[in-house]
């Protein structure tokens, strides 16, 4: 398989296993491109891309920014905070407005869930979605799970737990459907408050126990506290979530084996994690954000492959 089977990246649920193996692939091929002292290939000097940010982001913008220009693209950024958004220009009004810049494809973080899939339906360009309210955010999961691949070879029949705040994540849901997409055992782990309901059906097992779940997994992904998305209360006091559910030397050290450490960041040190076990050596956070921009490059690089 030589090409994408999708025009978009709006979702993992839309993905074939065989489109994020060549995902991977060519992710490889990039991670030595970036590896070398000249970084970047002519790949792209004819595509113009925008990356349109309604909601903050600092590390997702700046990893697809620096993937755009490694592939020598032309690139807009666009932030919604200081725009006509604010005015009441309505979504299609926005993006229609860039790209009768001559924009051929457009990176695209928005609050609302299903946001990409309508731009999808009523513009002319190729979407990325760098992330939908809680729904999904693919890049994310895809390079977590290629981090996963080059720690242990093969992600299949690996075992892996989400731990945290699984309803308000985007960056869970992807990483559950590609995981399971590629043959991993998948848990999830938190505070039933913050577990939804019905997750099992997404061939999930949810266990309320952190110690039992890092007993049982070869990698841990520890999510963050959606505080901007928590409305109410869902647990007494952050102190008591992190005795319950936050990870610290210590208690890795008394597992019965030597487990990976992962996190999406941004992290909130002392909650979810703690420094000593995030700058630990069997933290691979700092390799997950290097992939990050090898396999933004990869999917830049396929989808406009398709434009052309």
């Amino acid at each position: 398989m030589s090409e994408l089977s999708v025009n978009h990246l709006l979702g993992i649920k839309y993905l074939k296993e065989q489109d994020i193996q060549l995902i991977f692939e060519t992710a490889d091929h990039f991670k030595e491109v970036i590896n070398r002292s000249i970084k970047k290939v002519p790949s792209l000097r004819d595509i113009n891309i925008a990356n349109i940010f309604f909601e903050n982001s600092t590390r997702t913008k700046l990893s697809f920014e620096l993937a755009e220009k490694r592939l020598s693209a032309d690139v807009i950024n666009f932030s919604a905070g200081q725009s006509s958004v604010k005015k009441g220009e309505t979504l299609i009004d926005t993006v229609n407005n860039i790209l009768s810049m001559k924009v051929d494809m457009v990176v695209m973080r928005h609050p609302n869930p299903g946001a990409g899939i309508f731009l999808s339906r009523h513009v002319n360009a190729a979407i990325i979605n760098a992330g939908d309210g809680a729904h999904e955010h693919p890049t994310q999961a895809l390079l977590d799970s290629f981090s996963i691949r080059e720690k242990f070879g093969d992600i299949a029949g690996k075992n892996v737990v989400i731990v945290g705040d699984i309803l308000h994540s985007r960056v869970a849901l992807s990483n559950i459907f590609a995981l399971k997409l590629l043959g991993a055992n998948v848990k999830v782990c938190g505070p039933k408050t913050l577990i939804p309901k019905h997750i099992e059906s997404l061939g999930v097992e949810v266990e309320t126990n952190l110690r039992k779940a890092l007993n049982w997994c070869d990698v841990a992904n520890m999510l963050r506290i959606q505080n901007e998305r928590l409305d109410i209360s869902y647990f007494p006091t952050t102190r008591e979530y992190t005795q319950q559910f936050g990870v610290n030397k210590a208690l890795l050290n008394s597992l019965d084996k030597e487990i990976v450490i992962m996190h999406p960041g941004p992290i909130n040190r002392g909650v979810e994690i703690t420094s000593d076990v995030a700058d630990s050596k069997q933290s691979i956070i700092l390799n997950q954000v290097e992939n990050g921009v090898a396999i933004r490059m990869a999917v830049i690089y396929l989808l406009a492959a398709k434009i052309k």
